[in-house]
């Protein structure tokens, strides 16, 4: 076997290790409020792509996200519903991280990071282009 093949191999391993997680933290996100779903199931989906065709159709043929990620994967379409969802799901965690005792860096780094998510979630399309 030569080293090309077994680089591939374990790559394809991690993959869909991360990707099993990344499903997993999405469960997680459908039962907590304020933890997202779709981001981990997109994630999951990128990760699959790129090791398991069957867990890259599981996902996109999913009866409630497999429309939501086919379009994501389409068109990278972020639905207005989805959006929402996760401007109210920042807001709440960061509420709570500032009734927290978190040093004012980490606040900061948070707002940081979550106002550039809500910008690339606004700048991307809300629906499929119509042909």
């Amino acid at each position: 076997m030569n080293i090309k093949a077994v680089f591939i191999c374990y790559k394809n391993l991690w993959f869909k290790a991360l990707g099993l997680i990344l499903v997993a933290l999405g469960i997680i996100g459908i039962v907590l409020p304020v933890m997202p779903t779709t981001i981990f199931f997109i994630l999951a989906l990128t990760c699959f792509t790129r090791s398991s065709p069957a867990l890259e159709q599981w996902l996109l043929n999913h009866p409630r996200y497999g429309v939501t990620l086919q379009q994501w994967q389409a068109h990278k379409v972020v639905p207005v519903k989805a959006k929402c969802y996760a401007a109210i799901g920042m807001l709440i965690g960061f509420i709570f991280l500032l009734y927290s005792a978190a040093p004012i860096w980490v606040i900061y780094l948070v707002a940081v990071i979550e106002v550039s998510v809500m910008i690339y979630l606004i700048l991307r399309p809300s629906s499929p282009p119509k042909h």
